[in-house]
């Protein structure tokens, strides 16, 4: 939880001057597919829902099989989108819900993001699609998954076929949410699903996602040339404990590994240069072609971020992470470290000759408490108001940052941490599905809202 004390907040402050109050920044909200939509009858098994079935996998035992019941509630959730003021509301689609087995559309699936798309659209709110945000259909899983090259292929027959059937409803698309997460939390260390724990896997699984990214931004150029089209990376600096040769060099080295392995393929269409270091046997298996296919130019590259990472040097994998972290913390036990966001936008703009940047995710989990009807998140609206100031801080050192969306909606389904952990601006009562926006969120719905707007391109 947050340690310092905070005074009592209800605004977002932000300087006049800001490029934040520009009337062509775009604010919105975000989620995830798996961890709102519930519905799980109506789709395809993906590898969350069996991964929910492995004893101690989630914290609290739960699964995904109803969440936040938006599956049956979008409506008034567009409604509180709506409400929130925002520009833009940033969701994935349920791959195991749009496809069938036989690799034909599920028309129930689409049908449902139709309507979807169609109310966003009707209340003027730009929809950002993400194509994967980590529910892979489970039977792909069991034809070897993200370490099965054909899944590449099979999610470019997938990106195909929901393209064409969206149209032009989609603002903007993103093919991947954090493929290191993917990769790294899902097949080296298990932790997500599939829950597979090899360091001989975690490489392999990056490769398969990038060129699957590389494959998916072809079709999305034929099949929808008008959206804005990218990639979501998260991203989390990486420090050193002291200012020790080694313990620097150990920094340096987690940095490659979680950090530049999945940016510099796409930028540059290479992998660092650790790539020679590692075991024969964890290197991914790249076939004539692929970095080009992978480093195809975008329109926008999506930045997460939610902290930093300390590290010190280990005899054994050259680096460790400090565990003891500075205070004060999340409820994740994540350190609040927003001046971190700004030295990450610094470093990538001038590491890379970058795309437009926008901030995808945003946020902090916190132990919020229902008091009176309300949720007085004074510990959230503080993260955020830092943030935001960390973010204004590098526009006006360079950074071609175009957006930011709050992370997240809505309270959800946290992944290995089930219900206990709460991300949202608004609350969600999961026994009710009652949703209370959140100290927080009127905030931001209150910045959001007063700031100029741009109607057919006039400013008013």
């Amino acid at each position: 939880m947050l340690t310092e004390s905070l005074t009592n907040q209800t605004q977002l402050q932000i300087p006049g001057d800001s490029s934040l109050l520009s009337p062509d920044f775009t604010f919105g909200v975000a989620t995830a597919s798996f961890q709102i939509e519930g519905g799980a009858d109506t789709r395809l098994e993906s590898i969350w829902d069996r991964f929910c079935q492995q004893p101690g996998a989630i914290r609290d035992s739960s699964d995904g099989l109803v969440a936040c019941d938006h599956y049956n509630l979008w409506q008034q959730d567009i409604d509180l989108i709506a409400s929130l003021g925002v520009d833009a509301y940033r969701f994935s689609i349920s791959w195991p819900r749009v496809m069938l087995q036989n690799g034909q559309l599920n028309q129930q699936g689409i049908s449902f993001y139709l309507n979807l798309l169609d109310g966003l659209l009707a209340k003027g709110i730009k929809p950002y699609v993400t194509l994967y945000h980590w529910d892979l259909p489970q039977y792909l899983e069991d034809q070897g998954g993200w370490l099965n090259r054909e899944t590449a292929y099979q999610f470019k027959h997938y990106v195909d076929l929901v393209s064409q059937a969206f149209g032009d409803k989609v603002y903007s698309y993103s093919t991947l949410n954090e493929p290191f997460c993917s990769s790294y939390l899902g097949y080296e260390i298990g932790i997500h699903a599939p829950g597979l724990k090899s360091p001989k896997f975690g490489k392999k699984a990056a490769h398969h996602l990038l060129l699957a990214h590389g494959l998916a931004m072809e079709v999305l150029a034929k099949n929808s040339p008008n959206s804005m089209n990218g990639i979501v990376l998260n991203f989390t600096p990486c420090h050193s404990l002291t200012d020790e040769p080694q313990d620097i060099n150990a920094a340096q080295l987690a940095d490659q590994h979680f950090n530049q392995w999945y940016i510099k393929p796409l930028i540059d269409g290479q992998y660092p240069a650790l790539i020679n270091e590692i075991p024969l046997d964890h290197r991914p298996d790249i076939v004539d072609g692929d970095m080009d296919i992978i480093s195809a130019a975008m329109d926008y590259m999506g930045v997460n971020y939610y902290t930093r990472e300390i590290y010190q040097t280990d005899m054994q994998n050259g680096f460790a992470k400090v565990t003891e972290k500075p205070l004060p913390l999340t409820d994740m036990g994540w350190e609040i470290y927003p001046q971190g966001l700004t030295e990450l936008l610094l470093d990538l703009h001038n590491t890379y000759k970058l795309p437009p940047i926008y901030i995808t995710e945003n946020g902090a989990a916190m132990p919020d408490k229902m008091l009176d009807n309300k949720v007085d998140d004074q510990d959230r609206l503080s993260y955020y108001q830092t943030h935001l100031m960390a973010v204004d801080s590098a526009i006006r050192q360079g950074v071609n940052i175009k957006g930011y969306f709050a992370w997240s909606l809505m309270d959800n389904f946290e992944w290995a941490e089930g219900y206990v952990k709460r991300f949202g601006i608004v609350y969600v009562d999961y026994q009710t599905q009652q949703r209370t926006i959140k100290t927080s969120g009127k905030a931001y719905r209150d910045f959001v809202t007063s700031r100029p707007h741009l109607i057919n391109n006039e400013v008013i």
